[in-house]
């Protein structure tokens, strides 16, 4: 796998050969117009500010890179008053306010004084993050999702610890993984699966839906996964305050050891941790050893689509899983996960379109949710793509 400065590779599957003989996301940024007389000083100051951020991250993805089973001991000192102005302005401007009330224009109105009072109290240990604002937003089912409105400050700091943390993730998570990640979407998952179905021997979809992942996840289990890549304390500490925080809704503060806080600047990094851990290396380890025929996986965010060329391989496969969530406080939705036939009589792997009961369907793009119909617009050829994972990420005892 072949790494750009600061980017993600492209678009890939893992993918596996026959081994009969023997692979809320982070807040985007609003341009915002700049004071009259001083635009220009203004965004060259901020330009090498950004500069100054991605030379030191730099350092830190090298040695991501490089050191693959290391530790990384001293990360806080990259959470400065640059970083944390780059967060600030990564976030988006008419947001709606958390607990704090407080909004964009208003905090910048004092900005440097904000953020450096900020940064003496996340170094000193004395920052205490205010519990989340819980609001619902509606969904294509009908019912509701949940999501967490982060105080200001919180989002600052959780977007400034993102960009430190995904220097070092963004080397270790694997192909397959597309949901939330720098450089990636939803077009580079579907242009990755097509591509996956039309080029191996794929005639069974397996489509997974992770119930309620977000408030499902273990945070005990989060921490020691992130512990296994991060030894700085004061990192880890700074994530479990945001887990506990709390939170806020109709007056009571409700604290649980369960979730991620659907809707954080934070929530999305430390979702794909939780999988890359659970479902990602151990999928993987399972196409190699484990899988007769050929076998693709794609997943994005929660949502996970795997191609077979066996049935049995896919029953397997989704037994398994079912099993290895089970270990890690997860589960799938039954009425979202479905085993759909991919190939018609003619070869065509987007046949006719799905059936639901009894046996499986056929595979189509109106029954894959990451279909073939959004693939047009991407321009992009991807590859399909190999692998090695260390053996002791393959233990389905619940051991990672």
């Amino acid at each position: 796998m072949t790494h750009g400065r600061g980017k993600s590779d492209s678009a890939i599957v893992a993918a596996k050969p026959t081994n009969k003989t023997g692979q809320p996301d982070a807040e985007s940024v609003e341009r915002r117009a700049g004071t009259e007389g001083n635009v220009d000083q203004q965004s060259t100051r901020r330009t090498q500010i950004r500069e100054r951020v991605t030379k030191a991250l730099d350092r830190v993805r090298q040695a991501a890179r490089q050191r693959k089973k290391e530790r990384f001991a001293a990360l806080l000192h990259h959470v400065n008053v640059d970083s944390l102005r780059t967060a600030f302005y990564a976030l988006k401007r008419r947001a709606a306010p958390g607990v704090d009330g407080m909004t964009w224009q208003e905090y910048e109105a004092d900005l440097e004084a904000r953020l450096e009072d900020l940064h003496g109290r996340v170094h000193r240990g004395a920052y205490r993050p205010q519990p989340s604002r819980r609001t619902y937003i509606p969904k294509a089912d009908g019912r509701q999702r949940p999501l967490a409105i982060a105080a200001l400050e919180d989002k600052i700091v959780q977007g400034a610890t993102v960009m430190v943390l995904n220097a070092i993730y963004e080397e270790d998570f694997l192909g397959l993984s597309y949901g939330f990640r720098p450089g990636r979407g939803p077009h580079d998952a579907l242009d990755a699966l097509v591509v996956g179905i039309t080029s191996l021997k794929v005639n069974h979809i397996l489509d997974a839906d992770i119930r309620s992942f977000f408030d499902s996840v273990s945070q005990q289990w989060l921490i020691r996964f992130v512990e296994h890549r991060i030894g700085d304390k004061r990192i880890i500490r700074l994530i479990q305050k945001w887990l506990k925080a709390g939170i806020l809704e109709e007056g009571i503060v409700t604290v649980s050891d369960r979730g991620t806080g659907q809707g954080s600047v934070a929530s999305p990094l430390l979702a794909n941790i939780y999988l890359h851990y659970v479902l990602d290396l151990w999928a993987e380890r399972w196409r190699r050893h484990e899988a007769i025929g050929d076998m693709i996986i794609v997943r994005y965010a929660d949502d996970v689509v795997a191609g077979f060329e066996h049935e049995d391989d896919a029953r397997r496969f989704l037994d398994a899983m079912r099993a290895r969530f089970k270990e890690f406080a997860l589960s799938l939705q039954p009425e979202k996960t479905r085993l759909i036939q991919a190939a018609s009589s003619s070869g065509n792997p987007f046949g006719a379109a799905g059936r639901h009961s009894g046996s499986p369907g056929r595979f189509s793009a109106c029954t894959c949710p990451m279909s073939a119909r959004h693939i047009a617009s991407t321009g992009r050829g991807p590859v399909i793509w190999r692998e090695r994972v260390p053996e002791r990420f393959g233990s389905s005892t619940g051991r990672f």
